[in-house]
């Protein structure tokens, strides 16, 4: 099956089996930070839209444990920044429907959760075909080591994601049930 076949299946189940109360265990993604042994490192975030793994619930767990966040901001020719941001702040809605930060000032996290459509058990994963966080995570880690962190249902794993030569394969993915 095609990647374009594959993430209309699995946007559509995703929307079928959708359940807020879902969730990602915080002490996995504190499992990450130990064995990288990185305290305190600033998280690249986003806001949960279309039936997504709720990021926004865990961003706001680590905000309150004094971690600094940011989001992405699209930008022209296909490329994105991430920008700091703060709950108390305000988000505007870009062109593609997502929030995103009114501050436009650049940083490079440490640590990336990256939202996916669909993944495989050697953590490639299928987005929303736009490339972004793919070219995104090629640029940070030519500048900064980079930790990838998937978040996903475990409905949303597939046998294999067909990849090209663009694709990243992600350091981890954490679904309700598993860190992978």
């Amino acid at each position: 099956m095609t990647k374009i076949n594959l993430r209309k299946k699995i946007l559509k189940l995703r929307k079928s089996k959708y359940n807020e109360n879902f969730s990602i265990n915080l002490s996995n993604i504190y499992k990450i930070f130990k064995k990288h042994k990185i305290n305190k490192p600033s998280i690249g975030g986003y806001i949960d839209v279309n039936y997504e793994m709720n990021c926004t619930k865990v961003l706001k767990k680590l905000e309150r444990k004094k971690f600094h966040i940011s989001l992405p901001i699209i930008q022209k020719n296909r490329q994105m920044n991430f920008s700091r941001w703060s709950f108390n702040a305000p988000l505007v809605i870009n062109s593609f429907g997502i929030p995103e930060p009114k501050n436009s000032k650049t940083i490079f996290p440490d640590v990336l959760l990256v939202p996916l459509v669909a993944f495989d058990k050697d953590k490639y994963r299928i987005g929303y075909g736009g490339g972004y966080y793919d070219r995104y995570i090629e640029k940070v880690k030519k500048k900064k080591k980079l930790i990838t962190i998937g978040f996903a249902f475990s409905f949303q794993k597939i046998n294999k994601v067909p990849k090209n030569k663009y694709d990243k394969k992600l350091d981890y993915i954490i679904t309700e049930k598993a860190l992978i």
